[in-house]
């Protein structure tokens, strides 16, 4: 599928590798990119990612093929809203959304040819100036339509997402909630919970953690303002998961103060396997 004009909305890491692998593996497509602030619009101008940037929305959109929501969950369905009577009838539109559910219900209804979508990449990092062209590139990007979405918008965001590295998933937006709340954001609450124990326990033992601490915890170092919103749009199924994850560390304490190391090894070998076989080594 050929692509002549993409419109990002929110210029940040999301944002703004989607433009950079959009510049290099689609360079016939024109790039236009919103921004909230006038010194976001400055930066994806100084740094030519794009063919125009503004922060004038209808200036923006006018003649794209297809709209690429990268802004905050919690800012999309105001967006949409102005965005609607700007667009033409046959405008799809995306997002990149950690959470699917709400998003899915609030723009549905509002965009016709709306589909929801995450790929799974991201770093710690934030912003603009962490925007890699390569970003994409392996990672699984979910489809997540509505019921009754228009199945070329459906083809057209896929194709999306194939040009610029990623192999196509399509779940439902609650099953993509409670898989990624699995994989992403329990991880990411786990990873925080590991910081505030090790320093309230001993922050000095922080100066001698080796990759094992620094490895598990990196994910910690992510924008709090952003994490907090996706964990709390997604308490439903985190609420559950938190608990499951709270009673097996209750069971391993309590296989602890037994002295059972039989259950221990187990409950390691387990975790080995089943890492081994489902999470390849990064080439």
């Amino acid at each position: 599928m050929k692509f002549n004009h993409i419109a990002i909305l929110g210029p940040g890491l999301l944002g703004g590798s989607l433009a950079l692998a959009l510049r290099e593996r689609a360079p016939q497509c024109r790039v236009s990119l919103w921004a909230r602030r006038e010194a976001a619009v400055e930066e994806a101008r100084a740094a030519g990612v794009c063919s125009l940037a503004s922060t004038d929305l209808a200036q923006v959109v006018e003649g794209a093929d297809m709209v690429v929501l990268c802004v905050p969950i919690g800012a999309m369905p105001g967006l949409a809203q102005q965005m609607a009577p700007l667009l033409g009838p046959d405008v799809i539109v995306t997002d990149v959304g950690s959470v699917k559910t709400p998003v899915v219900e609030a723009l549905a209804p509002l965009l016709k040819r709306f589909v929801g979508s995450h790929p799974m990449a991201g770093s710690e990092q934030t912003g603009l100036a962490a925007a890699r062209s390569d970003l994409f590139e392996g990672t699984v990007s979910l489809v997540t339509p509505h019921p009754a979405a228009d199945p070329a918008a459906l083809e057209a965001v896929a194709a999306l997402w194939r040009l610029v590295g990623c192999s196509l998933r399509t779940l439902s937006p609650q099953e993509h909630d409670a898989a990624i709340g699995l994989v992403s954001h329990l991880p990411h609450l786990i990873a925080a919970a590991l910081v505030d124990v090790v320093c309230a326990q001993n922050p000095g033992a922080m100066d001698f953690c080796g990759n094992g601490l620094r490895d598990t915890t990196r994910i910690a170092s992510g924008p709090p303002e952003m994490w907090t919103e996706i964990v709390a749009t997604n308490h439903a199924v985190l609420g559950n998961q938190l608990q499951a994850f709270i009673a097996r560390l209750q069971e391993v304490a309590r296989d602890l103060a037994g002295g059972d190391d039989s259950k221990l090894k187990a409950f390691l070998t387990n975790a080995k396997i089943q890492r081994d076989r489902h999470i390849k080594p990064r080439i």
